[in-house]
């Protein structure tokens, strides 16, 4: 195998808790992860020359600070066998906002470099190069909807191939997860609600309702301009979408729909005013395997 083309597939949260700070800095959380059909798209090509060749569509990306660079260099230090190459990204997934582009791109790097160069790592031994770049990464590298638990590291999958449509909007702003989380920290109280167990009923029984109804992320508590994301999620539901939320800590957020046609029109009027994107969840055939 020379190349290697990937399609490395956006999240939504159905639900997002931040439980505690751990003593290394980093937040357990609990989170219903949603693989969708918004992606972008990777190309990896062997190269003559012993080093990465990044070119991406956005030009603040090319350089050695890209998760992609990082990776190669880590697995590079790892494998011996791992050449030159070759990585050309068309980014299509906003940054900052709450959808893991990064993550979602770095797991996909991963998984395809092992398929590459033949590596045969285990399931555990991608999870520890994903966690070591990353706490999305790990989640990330499932094509389905799961229940992230610890720092994203503890993954249950979810029996479903439930598709239901969704249309997300991107604010003019940008959320930086670092500071997100230092105002979860700094604040006395948010309002935790776990309804994980509801929402992964409803995945499993295709319940849209049931997911519509709990839906739950504790960063909308914090936001700066809450005004802002309350209002984008007026504007969901003035367009018939049964339940809305923010995803990640911030900033997109997304509506969700009972059917393709009452997504399309709400798609249509709300791109007059926001930057927009439709798609649909997204649940691997493949089961809980790597995809």
């Amino acid at each position: 195998m020379e190349e290697i083309y990937v399609k490395a597939r956006a999240k939504i949260n159905l639900n997002l808790e931040v439980l505690n700070k751990r003593q290394d800095n980093y937040h357990n959380i609990k989170s219903v992860f949603q693989k969708i059909n918004f992606y972008d798209e990777i190309y990896i090509r062997k190269a003559n020359e012993n080093r990465l060749e990044l070119h991406t569509n956005i030009e603040s990306l090319n350089n050695e600070n890209n998760i992609i660079y990082k990776a190669y260099k880590k697995l590079q230090e790892k494998y011996k066998n791992i050449t030159g190459i070759k990585v050309v990204i068309n980014k299509n997934i906003p940054m900052q906002a709450g959808l893991g582009g990064g993550s979602t791109d770095c797991a996909s790097f991963i998984l395809c470099m092992n398929k590459l160069f033949n590596l045969q790592l285990s399931k555990t031994e991608i999870e520890n190069i994903g966690e070591s770049l990353g706490a999305d990464v790990i989640p990330c590298l499932y094509n389905k909807a799961l229940v992230a638990e610890g720092i994203g590291d503890k993954i249950t999958a979810i029996d479903t191939n439930f598709k239901y449509y969704i249309v997300i909007i991107k604010p003019n702003i940008s959320c930086n997860t670092k500071e997100m989380y230092d105002r979860i920290d700094n604040r006395n109280q948010t309002i935790q609600i776990d309804s994980t167990e509801q929402i992964v009923n409803g995945l499993k029984n295709n319940d849209i309702q049931l997911i519509a109804k709990n839906l739950h992320n504790v960063f909308e508590d914090v936001m700066q301009d809450k005004e802002l994301i309350d209002n984008i999620k007026d504007e969901f539901m003035k367009n018939n979408a049964i339940g809305s939320l923010m995803t990640g800590s911030g900033s997109c957020v997304y509506g969700i729909f009972t059917n393709k046609k009452v997504a399309q029109t709400a798609y249509k009027n709300l791109k007059q005013k926001y930057q927009a994107y439709i798609c649909t969840s997204y649940n691997s055939k493949r089961g809980e395997e790597f995809c």
